[in-house]
């Protein structure tokens, strides 16, 4: 079967990854205001972090266009594709992944939609994963379940760099920025296996937080092998470059890759953010 393979910009995969294996990625939107900005198509990351510096009011974030995910199922449809593996950001944090089945029935296109119930790393793992499968000529019912197993096994865990983008994108109280900043608290933000972020610990310094992220990875291996982990960042890649110098040492037969997280996790985690992610084997 010919089969077409679709995310968003939550996955921010890699331009030269796109291009190889022929991904068709629908983008995320920035709202400044009154203006919108689709992620990776109408400004790099550069200019968006530039916006944001000097935004008078906090930007949102929405879901890629209905008609441009219709448009895409038809343009696949009029290029000979059996079908559709779409794997989409969590369904808790934008309606992507719902509605997909709605643009693909309008057009008549067969699509597997699936729920990543996670964001970044995990999706691309798991399009790598689904292409190695086709590739072997697997079943698309069979690629299709072997990637929601994967669903389970997949982890992040972040640093927001700030709670001030947080506390503007209604994330967390005043009170609890105000009393943050004071005490030098931070927090571990992770998804919870059911799509939803969640504040994990509440630590106090950077270096207590980080620690708290490798110990969910250190639980993560005493369940399974985790052989390639990816250390994600908004913009922040020299944290995330010294970051993995120290984890190489710790962990010399894992392989760790710094990972650019979309502006979608920017606009609310703010600038310098660091974190970790893997799927569990």
């Amino acid at each position: 079967m010919k089969i077409a393979w679709i995310t968003d910009t939550a996955a921010f995969l890699t331009p030269a990854f796109i291009e190889q294996h022929h991904i068709h990625v629908l983008p995320l939107n920035m709202v400044f205001e009154e203006e919108t900005f689709r992620e990776t198509v109408d400004m790099t990351h550069s200019e968006f972090y530039h916006k944001l510096r000097s935004a008078k009011k906090h930007p949102k974030t929405s879901q890629p266009n209905f008609g441009e995910h219709v448009a895409l199922y038809e343009k696949l449809k009029a290029e000979g594709y059996d079908c559709a593996i779409a794997i989409h950001v969590s369904s808790k944090q934008s309606g992507t992944v719902t509605s997909a089945p709605m643009a693909a029935e309008q057009a008549g296109f067969t699509t597997y939609a699936i729920d990543s119930k996670i964001g970044s790393y995990p999706m691309q793992r798991m399009i790598e994963h689904g292409i190695e499968l086709a590739a072997q000529g697997k079943p698309v019912e069979e690629i299709v379940q072997s990637i929601e197993k994967m669903v389970s096994g997949a982890e992040l865990a972040f640093l927001p760099a700030s709670l001030e983008q947080l506390h503007k994108s209604g994330r967390v109280s005043g009170l609890a920025m105000f009393l943050s900043n004071l005490l030098n608290i931070k927090l571990v933000i992770a998804y919870d296996g059911q799509g939803t972020c969640v504040v994990k610990q509440k630590v106090r310094a950077e270096k207590r937080a980080k620690e708290a992220i490798i110990e969910t990875l250190n639980q993560a291996l005493a369940q399974a092998s985790v052989q390639r982990v990816a250390i994600i960042n908004c913009n922040n890649l020299e944290g995330a470059k010294a970051w993995q110098r120290e984890l190489e040492i710790k962990y010399p037969t894992i392989t760790f890759t710094p990972t650019e997280l979309s502006a979608a996790v920017g606009v609310h985690a703010g600038e310098g953010t660091l974190g970790l992610a893997w799927v569990r084997e």
